[in-house]
């Protein structure tokens, strides 16, 4: 199959997987425990006034009624207005996304050469001390939650020896990127290690693989064939691997940036759901499913087109 064939069928699959989506996050905050009429109605609110604001947020429509409405503002970028500060749902986008850009930006900067260098210096050591030691540091750190690494990286360089501001609090992450040190090595650990892991066994198959031997039998040096031969054949599952990490990070960047008090799209999220405001969740979601989606279509793509180019030097 082409690759241009491949894209097509693979772009198909990912418009159903968009409206999966959208429908998942439409159903999903609908089955939020609350009601976000008797939230805005304060404490002890009356029935009467209930009902008003319920018939104005238009909560009184059947579901599918208000999803038709809801889906067909989307499709024109009407992402709605928020229900506590009446704020378009797009200015919480824009207000938080260059933070949030910003730090898994920086994140996959670092992961991509670090995790690809460190797995093919252990695969080309295969074996050894260096390949013990390293594995036995990215399983142990792989174990350790965001928060709680978050916790004793804030505990040790931020509170006791002072090298590292401890929180974003009152800083701004884009003037000041010290604040965004501890944040990126926490986003940082989990995916590094997963990687590099996956980089070291891909590359150990490949340099045991029948071309690869081929090649070294043709006279040719060893960092030509492990670098030209052997290593394009493992890059294509670390690619897929690497947009799994971009699925990770949404996840992970949500518990960083709540407990670095990082003004991001994390945090509006946590404050949506605290104050039942539902169309920032549901934006705020489907932003986050969409991006999902996309980046796996692109990470497929790539390693199709891998795949084929490391097959071929077989």
């Amino acid at each position: 199959m082409s690759l241009g064939r491949y894209a097509c069928r693979r772009l198909l699959l990912g418009l159903v997987q968009v409206l999966a989506v959208l429908v998942a996050v439409f159903l999903l905050v609908e089955a939020l425990p609350g009601d976000a009429a008797v939230a805005l109605a304060g404490d002890n609110p009356d029935p009467a006034r209930v009902a008003a604001i319920r018939a104005a947020m238009g909560l009184d429509q059947p579901l599918v009624t208000r999803f038709g409405e809801w889906l067909h503002a989307l499709v024109r970028g009407d992402l709605g207005e928020s229900l506590v500060s009446g704020r378009p749902v797009a200015d919480f986008l824009a207000d938080g996304l260059p933070t949030t850009l910003l730090l898994a930006g920086l994140t996959m900067l670092l992961l991509v050469p670090s995790s690809v260098v460190l797995g093919v210096f252990v695969a080309r050591r295969a074996g050894g001390r260096v390949d013990r030691v390293v594995t036995a540091l990215t399983i142990g750190l792989h174990a350790v939650p965001e928060f709680a690494l978050a916790i004793v990286l804030v505990a040790l360089f931020g509170v006791e020896l002072g090298w590292l501001p401890p929180t974003a609090l009152g800083a701004d992450p884009l003037a000041d990127p010290a604040v965004l040190v501890l944040p990126v090595i926490v986003l940082l650990a989990r995916p590094l290690c997963a990687v590099t892991r996956l980089v070291r066994a891909a590359m150990v198959d490949a340099l045991a693989s029948d071309y690869v031997r081929h090649a070294r039998r043709l006279g040719l040096s060893r960092a030509r064939v492990d670098y030209a031969h052997a290593l394009p054949n493992a890059l294509a599952p670390a690619v897929q691997q690497l947009a799994r990490t971009t699925d990770w990070l949404l996840g992970g960047v949500i518990v960083v940036e709540a407990v670095f008090v990082i003004p991001g799209l994390g945090t509006s999220l946590v404050d949506a759901v605290a104050g039942r405001d539902m169309p920032v969740v549901q934006g705020l979601a489907v932003l986050f499913g969409v991006t999902t989606v996309l980046v796996n279509l692109l990470a497929d793509v790539v390693a199709f087109r891998l795949a084929p180019r490391a097959g071929s030097a077989a």
